[in-house]
């Protein structure tokens, strides 16, 4: 899956350093404003040179790869997979692609994941994020604080990938220059 993200996806100047942006949409927002948070999130981060990604960017048929293994596939090969729950977009279907990812990566990598959340969003699952998945979990206020934590936690991976203190996933062992 991971040279497929990479043939696929348009190249940023880390182009083997692959952030999967997730979050729900289409829940509760006529005008899908979630979805459009989503793409500009990505986009700061491409924008950055890190080659972050949506599940709906490589365009893979849901006959060849179902939403639930996509997902997970797309968590595995990606050096760090970042959840981002507003306020407006709560609903089942993040929360079972949020558990699966993180039942996965758990004994994998659950120093990969970000989970942030809207400041105000509160529930006993968002609680157990960390208590059970070891992931670290951070809240935001507005787009520009999610920015900024998002960034913050994507430059420390990649500076503990590139310094040996957290082994590169699987078929990333080339670096950008």
């Amino acid at each position: 899956m991971r040279d497929r993200l990479l043939r696929e996806l348009s190249p940023t100047r880390y182009r083997r350093f692959l952030v999967y942006v997730m979050g729900p949409y289409k829940s509760h927002d006529p005008a899908d404003e979630a979805f459009t948070f989503l793409e500009r999130t990505r986009d700061g981060l491409r924008a950055e040179g890190f080659n972050a990604f949506l599940a709906t960017d490589p365009e893979i048929p849901l006959e060849e790869l179902d939403a639930g293994t996509q997902t997970i596939e797309f968590a595995r090969a990606s050096n760090v997979v970042v959840f981002v729950v507003r306020r407006e977009t709560m609903n089942l279907g993040v929360g079972i692609e949020t558990g699966a990812v993180l039942e996965d990566l758990s004994e994998r990598a659950p120093e990969r994941v970000l989970f942030c959340h809207a400041q105000g969003v509160r529930s006993a699952m968002i609680a157990s994020v960390a208590d059970r998945w070891d992931a670290v979990v951070k809240t935001f206020e507005d787009e520009a604080g999610l920015r900024d934590e998002v960034r913050l936690f994507v430059r420390d991976v990649m500076r503990r990938e590139t310094t040996g203190e957290l082994p590169f996933p699987p078929g990333s062992e080339t670096r950008d220059e």
